[in-house]
């Protein structure tokens, strides 16, 4: 049989730089196969111009041995593609529902759609009402709507862009069956990540993206994670340099009996959450996306002070009534978890979203005018000592691959050397040399004495980077526990809700 997807010298410039250069590989029928490349690789142009999104410049893509002239996504579908991209394509006004039908070429009547979506999650056992408005969601549930709404479409190819990167790992195992069984029945997934375990455990091929140009072939099962990495970058990967110990020093943040309403109309309610970070120490929050982390950054930050109830301090200071500016005077920093509109504008330049929260801290500013050429060179200076792959300060947010801006967004942050960072999946979508460089970052800036508060999907991230850990479930928060000597069991077991019991009494 001739390969399912067949990419011959395919080739795509923008302004600037070359995305896609000469690049060709197959993927047969059947096949689980990873595209893997650190950021701005080339990948996500790539799999846009075979979904139709973009056009080539030059090359040949052909569909179970017919060359393919894709122009839009609708012919992509009609030839048997579906696609879960990295960033959402979702109206947040509308329900779920109503933005998975807005995703079908024909969708049936509504009481049938509905129908087949609880299928769906329920075979990926994702839980999510399709009545929901979208922008009630958390990211996790976001992502959740794009792998249902590609799947109703039976696709024979089907393209997934970074589908974990908020999933929690049991989420990510049933959906790893689903891909399996459908690779079972015939149908081919082009899979991309920056989770090599999971490219290891799932895929049986993969080609390696360098500069936007294939640069080797594999097969991850006869690979580790670190050859992979260090095939992607093209040079050793460096191992994190660890904080020595016993380097704590005084209380830096401080929160007690923090209540908070959820985002209405459904989001979830802090309760009584509680919580300290001395100078030096990283405290991690682990949980299942939407169980309340988005409504504690956002108390935090001071971005919520309607029905905010509790005390929070920030250098011994009180600041529950005080806004984001105030608080950031104190030498707090915060970075939300959906960098695209939230963290970053993808319309401003890199110089521009440097100043959004940088301009008191990095002194950007004074006597009420900008200072232009001082937020230039703040914006290069986070784009070299953090490696973000630009044209310059001067280049848009949207023009960054994802993994670029949450590089700059962390690195706009961590440059202003804030008493307390409060961070939310800081390494969501980025490559293992990236990752590893932003940890690193947050590691020396706790050991320059500043309070980091990390929340964070994985929990191996977590472990990694912090002395202690918490999970938050519906909205409270549990007891902070050593990283030395943790069980995971015990941790797995409160992120699924199970409180004050021990793992043989849960068990029992």
């Amino acid at each position: 049989m001739p390969p399912r997807l067949e990419l011959s010298h395919v080739t795509k410039s923008f302004p600037g730089v070359v995305a896609n250069d000469d690049v060709s590989f197959s993927v047969d029928p059947g096949r689980i196969h990873a595209l893997l490349g650190e950021n701005g690789a080339g990948k996500s142009t790539l799999v846009k111009i075979i979904y139709g999104v973009q056009s080539a410049d030059s090359g040949e893509v052909r569909i179970d041995g017919r060359a393919a002239a894709i122009r839009s996504p609708r012919e992509a579908r009609g030839a048997g593609i579906g696609m879960v991209f990295q960033h959402f394509c979702l109206f947040e006004a509308m329900t779920v529902l109503e933005n998975i039908a807005l995703g079908l070429d024909d969708p049936p009547p509504r009481r049938q759609l509905e129908a087949k979506v609880r299928e769906v999650m329920e075979t990926y056992g994702l839980v999510l009402d399709p009545h929901r408005e979208v922008h009630t969601l958390s990211v996790g549930e976001r992502q959740r709507i794009e792998i249902v709404r590609a799947l109703l479409g039976r696709p024979r190819l089907l393209i997934m862009d970074e589908p974990t990167s908020v999933l929690t790992p049991q989420e990510a195992e049933a959906l790893f069956g689903v891909l399996r069984q459908l690779g079972d029945e015939g149908c081919s997934i082009l899979y991309i990540s920056h989770k090599l375990a999971e490219i290891k455990a799932l895929c049986q091929s993969a080609t390696i993206l360098r500069g936007g140009r294939v640069v080797d072939t594999c097969d991850p099962r006869e690979e580790t994670a670190r050859t992979m990495a260090e095939r992607m970058i093209g040079g050793s990967l460096k191992q994190l340099s660890a904080r020595k110990a016993g380097t704590t020093g005084a209380e830096r943040l401080a929160i007690a009996n923090l209540s908070a309403p959820g985002e209405p109309p459904f989001g979830t309610s802090l309760r009584d959450v509680s919580l300290t970070v001395r100078g030096g120490e990283i405290l991690g929050i682990a949980g299942v996306a939407g169980n309340g982390q988005n409504e504690l950054l956002a108390a935090l930050s001071g971005e919520r002070l309607s029905g905010v109830a509790g005390e929070i301090r920030i250098e011994g200071q009180r600041a529950e009534r005080l806004g984001v500016s105030a608080r950031r005077r104190l030498g707090l920093a915060t970075l939300p978890e959906e960098r695209n509109g939230h963290a970053a504008v993808p319309a401003l330049s890199l110089t521009d979203n440097a100043i959004l929260s940088a301009r008191a801290r990095a002194k950007l500013s004074g006597s009420g005018l900008v200072r232009f050429g001082a937020a230039r060179r703040f914006a290069s200076s986070v784009i070299s000592a953090f490696g973000v792959k630009a044209t310059g300060p001067g280049a848009t947010a949207a023009s960054l691959s994802g993994g670029n801006l949450q590089k700059f967004v962390v690195g706009r942050e961590i440059a202003q050397e804030p008493a307390v960072l409060a961070v939310s999946q800081p390494t969501w979508g980025v490559d293992a040399g990236a990752a590893g460089q932003i940890r690193q970052a947050m590691l020396d800036l706790a050991s320059r004495g500043s309070a980091i508060l990390v929340v964070s999907q994985d929990l191996d991230e977590l472990l990694e980077l912090c002395d202690r850990i918490a999970v938050i479930n519906e909205g409270r928060l549990s007891e902070a526990m050593p990283v030395e000597g943790i069980s995971i069991e015990r941790v797995g077991l409160l992120m699924g809700g199970i409180h004050g019991e021990t793992p043989h009494e849960a068990a029992a």
